[in-house]
């Protein structure tokens, strides 16, 4: 009987992938995200784990999450940017069970449980049980060119999928990337994001970073030019999605 309950329920659990997305869109329409909301709170953590069984799955879902959360909480209470330290590490985002920060999400589960401050060097020593059953297997740089926390310097917000992720992350680096970056070829200089410099070591140490201008047709092939980090712009800015003319 509880076999029989189980697969009942799997086959009654919601695709938690397209959830994200419709939980996305509902906060970009402002429309009510009450009952997305809802059923993440109540998602059984088995059932969410199977259907989270690639990292393309758990990407596109959990930056879902995160763009998601980030633009609901701060069109409800704005005031909660001013202390933007306590309202990333706040544990205020129910999923499956357990209470989630924004800081938990993105270095504990989209950057493999590593330290925030630490420009990606280090790894956190005991990582929670969720955080293990959840976060992806290889950090992928290309997530900071999709995550928002709703400062005017971020990348702008698209809606991820599975199978359009690498398709969808790589325009997002390149729009970002050319958007943001300035290279004076008389000096030999190029200004790259601040993010860059403060997770230096997920983007490969400046060499790596330099790899990434080179891929993306952003500085010439060739060049080594000194990096310079350019200042974040941390004003609040909401509803910044992506759109036809930016990739």
């Amino acid at each position: 009987m509880a076999l029989a309950d189980a697969q009942h329920k799997t086959i009654n659990a919601p695709d938690y992938i397209k959830l994200s997305e419709n939980f996305l869109y509902a906060a970009k329409t402002s429309d009510s995200t009450a009952s997305f909301i809802d059923t993440l709170k109540n998602a059984d953590q088995n059932f969410l784990a199977e259907q989270l069984n690639t990292d393309h799955k758990k990407l596109a879902f959990w930056l879902n999450l995160y763009n998601g959360f980030t633009q609901v909480i701060l069109k409800k209470d704005p005031d909660q940017y001013k202390t933007r330290g306590s309202f990333f590490s706040s544990k205020q985002i129910h999923v499956a069970g357990q209470v989630l920060s924004l800081d938990l999400i993105e270095h504990g589960i989209l950057r493999h449980s590593k330290v925030k401050w630490a420009e990606g060097y280090l790894g956190k020593l005991f990582p929670s049980a969720f955080e293990k059953k959840f976060r992806v297997e290889k950090l992928d740089y290309r997530i900071h060119f999709a995550l928002n926390c709703g400062a005017k310097s971020c990348p702008p917000i698209a809606f991820y999928e599975p199978e359009q992720l690498d398709q969808q992350l790589n325009v997002a680096v390149k729009t970002y990337l050319k958007g943001e970056v300035t290279f004076d070829k008389v000096q030999n200089i190029v200004e790259v994001p601040a993010l860059m410099g403060w997770f230096r070591h997920d983007f490969g140490g400046k060499n790596g970073m330099l790899e990434i201008l080179i891929k993306n047709k952003i500085i010439p092939e060739g060049t080594k030019p000194t990096i310079h980090f350019k200042n974040y712009d941390w004003s609040l800015y909401l509803n910044n999605y992506k759109s036809e003319n930016n990739g």
